[in-house]
């Protein structure tokens, strides 16, 4: 049984917000007793009469992918800024996790988007969902690690849920652009707690050799069939000298399949 109960989906009736619900009722599903909020965050004021309007379209949009639930979808209209509002609502409603739509970007390497700045600043897990994909289960997940040790083991405790849940296989990618028996030996400490958290989902540790780590990760995408990218953010490392996420924000501006934020 999923232990993830409560999900945020920022909701603004945009393309990019619609794949992340279609994708969102297609996680929760009719097996996992799995509560959705859509929050649509609006910067001006808004009357009674614009809540209850946005309230139908909210579950005409709903309706329309024909998706069975245990639980119902609920609607919240909030006024403030997207992101600050999502990041407050996640505190005050205890959700385990939020997704949210993206339309990518593939003109500039550094662009900034809500998608990308709300990944790097949220206290739960983020799954990205890029904008045109149909919503489905995962079932091959990729879990990306670097050479650097997994400074907080109990984060794979999510990712062995979503695991569990959908009966998924974790597949391990280290991209490596000198010497693989260097990086082999510098991420071994990493496999005793891959064992342990993921349990018989970890399927395999695989190391790549690419100067392009993130062409490296889309190449493995494909050879693998993967369906679910899982990555976790160096941002807020303590042990090492903190990131300042581009991996992150470069996979959730240009992946084509779903990016699980771990944090």
């Amino acid at each position: 049984m999923s232990t993830i109960k409560k999900v945020l989906i920022p909701f603004d009736f945009s393309e990019a917000s619609v794949t992340a619900l279609e994708y969102g009722l297609s996680f929760a599903g009719y097996q996992n007793a799995i509560e959705i909020i859509a929050v649509y965050a609006c910067n001006t004021s808004f009357t009674d009469i614009d809540v209850k309007e946005a309230e139908v379209n909210f579950r005409n949009t709903v309706a329309k992918f024909n998706v069975k639930l245990k639980i119902q979808p609920a609607f919240r209209m909030v006024e403030g800024p997207m992101l600050q509002t999502v990041l407050n609502l996640q505190q005050t409603t205890q959700a385990n996790l939020i997704i949210m739509g993206t339309m990518g970007d593939k003109s500039l390497d550094e662009h900034v988007t809500n998608t990308s700045n709300l990944v790097l600043e949220a206290d739960c897990p983020v799954i990205s969902v890029p904008f045109g994909l149909e919503g489905k289960q995962p079932k091959e997940i990729a879990l990306v690690l670097g050479k650097e040790e997994i400074e907080e083991p109990k984060v794979l405790d999510f990712l062995l849920d979503i695991a569990r849940t959908f009966n998924a296989q974790v597949h391990v990618l280290t991209i490596y652009s000198e010497s693989i028996y260097e990086e082999q030996v510098e991420v071994e400490t990493n496999e005793e707690s891959l064992e342990y958290y993921l349990e018989h989902f970890y399927a395999e540790h695989s190391f790549e050799k690419n100067q392009d780590i993130e062409q490296g990760i889309y190449d493995y995408i494909e050879e693998k069939g993967i369906d679910l990218l899982a990555i976790i953010p160096r941002n807020h490392s303590q042990k090492t000298k903190a990131s300042q996420g581009r991996l992150t924000k470069l996979l959730t501006l240009h992946s084509k399949v779903p990016v699980l934020t771990l944090d």
